[in-house]
């Protein structure tokens, strides 16, 4: 199994953060947390890198009921999804979302299979429209 669902896309960096973020929200996702690796690295360690952001995406609805079937998922939450320009193709974008089967697999937790399902739809539709 994959721990991502993935996409590449021929266009700037900027182009895809915003398409994801469009994307998502459509899926009814919103992005509570975003994370600059770019910027954070070179702050911190003056290490440079190609342009790497983490959004912390979340579904409120589909969270609930995650949380509700095993209060430890939101070690796991939120969502995970990579927009990072692509270090072997300056004109390729890569955007890749956590896969949600790995909440089942980590807490072997049954009742949370039709959620990651519904997840994997949405995100898939979010990751699927991005090459539309």
């Amino acid at each position: 199994m994959s721990i991502a669902l993935a996409t590449t896309l021929k266009t700037s960096f900027d182009d895809a953060v915003a398409r994801t973020r469009e994307a998502l929200s459509a899926q009814g996702f919103g992005v509570l947390t975003e994370i600059d690796v770019k910027a954070t690295l070179k702050n911190k360690l003056d290490a440079d890198m190609e342009n790497y952001l983490i959004l912390g995406a979340c579904n409120p609805p589909l969270a609930h009921r995650a949380i509700t079937a095993n209060r430890q998922i939101g070690l796991l939450l939120p969502c995970n999804v990579v927009v990072r320009s692509d270090p072997d193709d300056p004109e390729s974008t890569l955007v890749e979302a956590m896969n949600p089967q790995l909440l089942v697999d980590v807490t072997d937790e049954p009742e949370l299979q039709p959620i990651a399902e519904e997840v994997a739809e949405k995100l898939k539709a979010a990751i699927e429209a991005l090459g539309n």
